[in-house]
Parts: structure tokens; C-alpha cells; sequence
């Protein structure tokens, strides 16, 4: 798969190009904003698979660039920052960024989540058949707008109360990523009241029901939840 490094610290690109073409991706390096769009121009090779863009970015702001991408080609975007505020991952993702990783990161989750973007973009999978919408996590059938707090599943709108729609934004933005019961209350929640435990519980089941993928969220008995990515 070509990726296209959008990242002004040569060191930095240097060592992540020697991981990323170690794991198979031909990597294409780009120092700044202007020369990210310039690679991405047609030139009548392989399009590329993934884009990895560091927000801190000499010549433009790492969020205008996305947005210039996603105007000119729907290849997945993952942003790469420092800045670790929900503010600043939503207000990404609504420019159409596909992930959004936070320095310092592990490489294997940033391989993880390539591949994951990478699949997501892949057509032809035969379920729902909707179009996502810029911005969207896309896992399955199920469609998660962040911004507008939208859920679809197979393109019909599903109704979630706060709680149940906070509660899958968590999963869903770290799909394989099992997460501590009390790490999803105090998140969810904002408390650490061992008595939410069943209001996570009944929170789940109905999640469960309402998107109709009981195996969507899978137990991990003793510990917490994940999100299942059926393309996995």
C-alpha cells in the first residue's frame, strides 16, 4: 500500500518510514503542506491508501490541509498531534479526518489504525451500501458522526439517548481497544461510583438491541468492553 508521511521533522519521518516500509507500505514523504497536495495530484500510478498528516506543519495549518485533501480525493486521513483536547479531535474529524492519533503513540496502535482506515475504505463490501459521511467512523454497517452525533445502521437513522451515544463515541473511536469498566464510567459518567456499574451494563444491552450487531460490543470477562471491527 503507498502512504503519503505528511511530517516537517526529518528525523521523525525518517525513523516512521523505516517502520512503515518495514510492515510493507511504500512511503512518500512529504515536509510540508504544499508538497502533501502536490503528491496527491493524479500522476497515473497506484493511488495512495492512507494519508499520515501531523498537524504542525511549517508553510499551513495541519487542519487546512485536510480539508484541502478531503476536497480533492476521498483517501482516509489520519491526523497526527500533539493537542490531545476532544475540541480538537472532533473539530478534525469534522474537516474529514478518518482517526486521529495523539503523541506520543505506540507504533503498533498507529499500524492497527492504518489497516483499520485503510479496510474502511476499501468498496464493495456488501454491507448497508451508504455512503459515509465526511468524517465518519465507519465500522461494519454501523455509521458513527461525531460532530452531529448521528448513528446510522445500514443507512437508517438510530435514535440513542446521551449516555448510549457517549458511550459508543468512546468504543468506536478505538475499535479492538478493551476499555476498563470504571475507565468507561469515569469517562461516560464523570464518576466513580461503583454502584453505575449496572447502569453500564443495561447501557450495553441497549446498545446492543438498538444497532442490532449484538457482537459489535464484545464482554471481556473481569475487565471491560471493546468494539468488535468485523473486518478485522
Amino acid at each position: 500500500m503507498r502512504l503519503l508521511l505528511v511530517e516537517d521533522d526529518n528525523h521523525v519521518a525518517g525513523a516512521l518510514s523505516a517502520i512503515l516500509s518495514r510492515h510493507g507500505f511504500q512511503v512518500t514523504h512529504a515536509r510540508s503542506g504544499e508538497e502533501a497536495l502536490k503528491a496527491l495530484l493524479p500522476a497515473g500510478g497506484p493511488p495512495f491508501g492512507v494519508v499520515l498528516l501531523d498537524l504542525g506543519l511549517p508553510d499551513q495549518d495541519g487542519y487546512e490541509v485536510c480539508g484541502k485533501i478531503r476536497a480533492r480525493t476521498s483517501v482516509p486521513v489520519i491526523m497526527v498531534t500533539a493537542r490531545a483536547d476532544v475540541r480538537s479531535r472532533i473539530h478534525g474529524l469534522n474537516l474529514g479526518a478518518d482517526d486521529y492519533v495523539v503523541k506520543p503513540y505506540d507504533t503498533g496502535e498507529l499500524l492497527a489504525r492504518i489497516h483499520a482506515v485503510a479496510r474502511r475504505n476499501q468498496p464493495g463490501d456488501g454491507e448497508g451500501g451508504a455512503t459515509p459521511a465526511p468524517g465518519a467512523l465507519v465500522i461494519g454497517a454501523v455509521q458513527v458522526e461525531l460532530p452531529t452525533r448521528r448513528v446510522t445502521v445500514d443507512g437508517e437513522v438510530v435514535a440513542l439517548t446521551r449516555k448510549e451515544f457517549d458511550l459508543l463515541a468512546l468504543l468506536v473511536q478505538r475499535p479492538g481497544v478493551v476499555f476498563r469498566r470504571e475507565q468507561i464510567i469515569s469517562e461516560v459518567w464523570r464518576t466513580s461510583w461503583e454502584g453505575t456499574g449496572r447502569t453500564l451494563e443495561v447501557h450495553v444491552a441497549s446498545l446492543r438491541s438498538k444497532l442490532r450487531r449484538p457482537a459489535l460490543i464484545e464482554t471481556v470477562r473481569g475487565v471491560g468492553y471493546r468494539l468488535v471491527d468485523p473486518g478485522a
